[in-house]
């Protein structure tokens, strides 16, 4: 939505603008404050009017007009820090000469105000600041959504972002919230002696997922480079260099579309430890989704679009043949290995198949359309098929499927872990066979990393691996229908008409 700057609200503030600027600099930094709404409320939130009188607080306010209503010689309005919004009066004859008419009454909602005054219960109780002295610190030239409890307009919403955070209360703590558990990620990380790193986002070769790159290119070096799709083989190398514990918490880049789960840069938290395998790894994930939704949110059982989701009770666990049968009646654990009938079933359900296809392929794709999103209790899914799991450690008993979960929650894809690959020469195999899929044509496949394959042949350490998507996770814990709606800044297609 396209704002224009010659409505008549910004025109009059802007000659209000004008006006001071002739007598005064209406952008000062030279007031200090020394105290906060909610730190006021708190602390004084149960003192009785008669000690407020007889023992007077003096304090010194900053902070956005949110309402004002004036009557006559005085009048209330409402003051907005960060922690909160609270009430002051302010009267003609309690401020020096000509502030009350010169500025006061002049000011409009959404200037940033400085006050300083005192405390006193109004005749229905509430706590109110009574103003000695005011000064205009901003003079805010548009003017506030109309709507006090927030943005009507979506759209308006993400693409100025500011203003969604200065009308609506539920916005600024979906990020509260969002911060506390990128804090609460490291925390449970961190005691267990995790070491965080950090690893390039512009690299010669992505690797680690299979997905889409951005192409960037080095005028110096002459050379195209690509935003990283994953944290992971950086990780593995650190694990080859000695370190045991690793971790990164930091942005990845896929050239993929815009949805409700989807954003081109997302936070993504990898995490590995030697010694350990995809078992051990989905119990340590399950323990950390749980203390850090009990931490965040105060409960493991989160309400998410009217469903309780539960990370308190133990995750279920099944492989992805069992799953495909369960939602596939008539399809046997046995024909979940065969092409025929899984071509047959993917068919009816419009998925292209050809003979390039393996009975792995056929087998994700059929899980992917019927069951992922029926997955609503958190549940991991094991047993994926080699061919689509380029980086995972093949199973003992049964080579063609490979030591690797993924975690459904709410009906998407949330965590994803393994048992790494430390073969050498089967890293590479699989190498060359992702690298023969891009040649073909397929644009998500890895590329052949010659670097990787050396670090392997120095000895990476048996180890787990995991990936948790942390946006998805903090829609989850702050009940939020959207991806866009937990990212500050998410990006959007553009305005028609731009």
């Amino acid at each position: 939505m396209n704002r224009t700057d010659d409505n008549e609200q910004v025109v009059q503030r802007r000659e209000k603008l004008s006006v001071l600027r002739e007598t005064t600099n209406p952008f000062p930094n030279d007031f200090r404050r020394d105290a906060k709404a909610a730190d006021i409320l708190k602390r004084f939130g149960a003192q009785e009017a008669e000690i407020l009188e007889s023992e007077p607080v003096n304090l010194s306010l900053a902070g956005r007009l949110m309402t004002k209503r004036v009557m006559g010689k005085a009048a209330f309005a409402h003051v907005r820090d960060e922690s909160g919004d609270i009430q002051i009066y302010a009267q003609r004859d309690s401020l020096p000469e000509g502030i009350y008419n010169g500025l006061f009454k002049k000011l409009d909602l959404g200037d940033i105000i400085g006050i300083e005054g005192t405390l006193f219960r109004t005749r229905t109780g509430e706590l109110t600041v009574n103003v000695t002295d005011v000064r205009l610190l901003v003079k805010a030239l548009r003017p506030m959504p109309e709507k006090y409890h927030g943005l009507t307009d979506v759209e308006t919403r993400y693409r100025q972002r500011y203003v969604d955070l200065l009308a609506n209360q539920d916005s600024r703590e979906v990020f509260r919230k969002r911060a506390r558990t990128m804090a609460s990620l490291r925390q449970f990380l961190e005691a267990r002696d995790y070491l965080e790193i950090e690893s390039p986002i512009m690299q010669a070769i992505p690797g680690g997922a299979n997905a889409k790159p951005f192409i960037t290119h080095h005028h110096a070096l002459g050379v195209d480079l690509y935003l990283r799709v994953a944290q992971e083989l950086a990780i593995k190398r650190c694990l080859v260099g000695g370190f045991e514990k690793v971790y990164e918490l930091n942005r990845n880049f896929r050239n993929e579309g815009l949805s409700t789960q989807h954003n081109p840069e997302f936070t993504m938290l990898e995490y590995n430890e030697a010694y350990k395998d995809f078992n051990d790894y989905m119990d340590l994930t399950e323990e950390m989704l749980r203390e850090v939704a009990i931490d965040v949110t105060g409960s493991a059982v989160v309400n998410y679009q009217g469903t309780p989701i539960d990370f308190g009770k133990p995750f279920n666990r099944m492989t992805m043949a069992e799953s495909v049968c369960e939602f596939n009646p008539g399809l046997t654990i046995s024909d979940c290995i065969e092409t025929g009938p899984l071509t047959r079933i993917a068919q009816t359900l419009g998925i292209e198949v050809n003979e390039h296809h393996s009975a792995g392929e056929i087998l994700l794709s059929i899980f992917e359309e019927t069951v992922e999103d029926k997955l609503i209790t958190p549940t991991y899914i094991t047993g994926y098929p080699a061919e689509v799991s380029p980086l995972s450690r093949r199973q003992d008993d049964d080579p063609n499927l490979t030591d690797r979960f993924e975690l459904f929650v709410a009906g998407r894809e949330l965590a994803n872990g393994f048992s790494e690959l430390n073969d050498p020469e089967d890293q590479a195999q699989r190498f060359h066979d992702q690298a023969k899929a891009k040649a073909k044509g397929d644009e998500e496949a890895m590329f052949f990393d010659a670097d990787y394959i050396t670090a392997l042949e120095y000895g990476l350490p048996p180890n787990a691996g995991g990936g948790l998507g942390v946006d998805r996770y903090v829609m989850i814990l702050t009940d939020s229908p959207s991806i866009r709606d937990v990212l500050l800044f998410p990006h959007m297609r553009p305005e028609s008409g731009s």
